[in-house]
């Protein structure tokens, strides 16, 4: 270990590999956006497989991964998309601990399942904290940058060795989302047929889908014309603009908006949001539907 530095360098930065942890929660009333790691399970699994506290900073790739050369031994991780992971073009473990030597790529291919792969480096990812988090916020452009090749990152200490794991709870993003929903503040606004073609039909994720927000193409949904003051938002809400097509907002969401939120995405479904490429099949269904039972008005 003599002489080494506990850093990694950005070989290829891939299409857009930021910096995320569990976010900016609590500051929306300052104008603040959450941001954080799209797919929450994936970045706890992939700090625990390396010995970390689970809201460490990993680095969290974007359909064609990342690839790093390492200036110290350390243990890496990755989970959430699938994808095929080498080290010195050598394979090795998806959702494993990879042990890694210095001089050595961690390279992690295209994402074959999914779209968002978590890596996650014993110690952690050692990046000041902006309003108490490491996360890259794309939205207003807090945090730090989308990597660059070349860029030079520190690792902290490691406070715990891997877990010794064969195998690890790592789900593969599924084929399709079908997601559970609660009833949004302004479900009143979309009309009777509006409001069974919410469930009653299928989507599909729309190309131009990004960390603030996932869209859905179909037929339009019927609703009320006109808009709405700026009210709060809030991880997961489903919007319907003028045009009918939902929008569901993740992490980098704005904290306001002005259409109507007629629905909000089960938090235990916001990792399939994260992990639906487009053309992916969504649907919606009611997670209590007694909830239905007096209709909101808004």
């Amino acid at each position: 270990m003599t002489g080494q530095q506990r850093t990694v360098r950005v070989v290829r930065p891939g299409a857009l590999t930021t910096v995320q942890d569990r976010g900016r929660a609590g500051l929306a009333h300052l104008g603040v956006p959450r941001s954080g790691a799209l797919d929450a399970a994936a970045h706890a699994l992939a700090n625990r497989l390396v010995g970390n506290s689970e809201g460490e900073p990993v680095l969290e790739t974007t359909l064609d991964g990342v690839a790093l050369s390492f200036g110290c031994d350390a243990v890496a991780a990755v989970t959430g998309a699938l994808a095929d992971v080498r080290v010195d073009q050598a394979a090795a473990g998806w959702c494993l601990p990879v042990h890694v030597r210095a001089g050595q790529v961690l390279d992690v291919g295209r994402a074959r399942r999914g779209v968002r792969s978590y890596l996650a480096v014993s110690g952690g990812l050692a990046v000041p904290a902006v309003l108490g988090s490491a996360s890259a916020d794309l939205l207003s452009g807090t945090g730090p940058a989308p990597l660059r090749a070349g860029d030079l990152l520190r690792l902290g200490t490691p406070q715990a060795p891997p877990p010794p794991v064969d195998a690890a709870p790592c789900p593969v993003p599924g084929s399709r989302a079908d997601l559970p929903i609660h009833p949004g503040p302004r479900l009143g606004w979309l009309t009777g047929a509006g409001r069974a073609a919410l469930t009653g039909q299928a989507w599909t994720v729309s190309p131009a889908s990004n960390r603030v927000a996932l869209r859905l193409s179909g037929p339009p949904l019927q609703r009320r014309p006109g808009e709405l003051p700026s009210e709060g938002l809030v991880l997961g809400a489903v919007q319907v603009p003028p045009d009918g097509q939902p929008v569901i907002f993740l992490a980098d969401h704005p904290v306001t908006g002005g259409y109507p939120v007629v629905a909000i995405v089960d938090p235990g479904s916001l990792g399939a949001c994260a992990q639906a490429r487009p053309g992916t099949p969504v649907s919606f269904r009611w997670a209590r539907p007694a909830e239905l039972s007096t209709p909101r008005r808004g």
